[in-house]
C-alpha cells in the first residue's frame, strides 16, 4: 500500500484544518519543502499536496511552493485543490505534478476530468470524492452537492477514472480513526485504486487499511501531531512504488 504524507498549503503556510474548516488552520511547518524532503528521508516516494486556497476561491498563491516541492523533494506529487477547469488541469500536470486530483469540477464541470483522461491517461488523474453524511462536498467542503458518494464513485468509473482519494470529512484531522466501513462499501461499489484520506492515526490504521487491500493512504495531522512514526508506518505498507 502507498502511504502519502500531506501537505495543505493556505496562505503559503503549511497548515492542517479540523474537519475541513478553514477557520481551523493552524500552521504545522515551516517549509513545504523541507517537510517534504523528511517524508523522503524517511522512504515516502509520494507527497499529497492541496492547494487550499486554490480550492476555496481559486486563488493560487500556494503554487511556488508547491512547485518547489514538485522540482526539488525527489517525490512525486500527488496535487489537489483549485483545478476547476482545463486550463488549471494543464497547469498543473505540465509543472511535473505525478497526479492531479480532480474535485469539485469532478462535480460541476465533468469535462475536466474527460479533458485529462484523455489528454494523460489514468495514470496521470484521479478524482477526489470528499464526503460528509454519505453525499459529496465540494467548494473545499462548503458546498453539499447533494450527490450520493458511492453512485458518484461509479460515475467516475464509468468515465475511465482508475483512483479515487475518498475523504471522509467528519474523521480529518480528528485522530478518530479512518472511516473502514465507507471505505469497504467503496471498495464493493467500484474497482478504482482507492486512497483513504482523513483520520489515520496508529500503526494499526495501516496495518488494517493494508490488510483490506486499499492501493494507498494519506497520513496528515498524525505525522504532525506525532501519533504515528511515518518511517514505521512505510514499512508496515510494504513496497511504496
Amino acid at each position: 500500500m502507498i502511504l502519502l504524507p500531506a501537505i495543505d498549503m493556505k496562505d503559503g503556510r503549511c497548515v492542517r484544518l479540523h474537519k475541513g474548516v478553514f477557520r481551523t488552520a493552524h500552521q504545522v511547518a515551516d517549509s513545504a519543502l523541507e517537510t517534504a524532503k523528511r517524508f523522503a528521508d524517511a522512504g515516502a516516494k509520494w507527497v499529497h499536496m492541496v492547494d487550499l486556497d486554490g480550492a476555496r476561491d481559486g486563488v493560487r498563491k500556494n503554487f511556488p511552493y508547491i512547485y518547489e516541492v514538485i522540482q526539488q523533494s525527489g517525490l512525486r506529487v500527488e496535487l489537489g485543490g483549485g483545478i476547476k477547469s482545463i486550463p488549471d488541469v494543464i497547469t498543473v500536470v505540465e509543472s511535473g505534478a505525478a497526479r492531479a486530483v480532480i474535485g469539485s469540477a469532478a462535480v460541476s464541470h465533468p469535462e475536466v476530468v474527460d479533458y485529462a483522461l484523455s489528454q494523460w491517461g489514468s495514470e496521470r488523474v484521479a478524482v477526489g470524492i470528499d464526503c460528509l453524511n454519505g453525499r459529496v462536498r465540494t467548494a473545499g467542503w462548503e458546498e453539499d452537492s447533494g450527490l450520493d458518494c458511492v453512485e458518484f464513485a461509479r460515475q467516475m468509473e464509468g468515465k475511465g477514472v482508475r483512483t479515487i482519494i475518498f475523504t471522509d470529512i467528519a474523521t480529518d484531522g480528528m485522530l478518530s480513526g479512518p472511516s473502514f466501513v465507507q471505505l469497504s462499501d467503496l471498495q464493493r461499489a467500484v474497482n478504482c485504486d482507492i486512497v483513504a484520506s482523513g483520520g489515520v492515526t496508529t500503526l494499526d490504521d495501516v496495518r488494517r487499511l493494508r490488510d483490506m487491500g486499499l492501493y494507498g493512504a494519506i497520513i496528515g495531522k498524525a505525522y504532525y501531531a506525532g501519533t504515528i512514526d511515518l518511517a514505521e508506518a512505510i514499512k508496515e505498507a510494504g513496497a511504496q512504488c
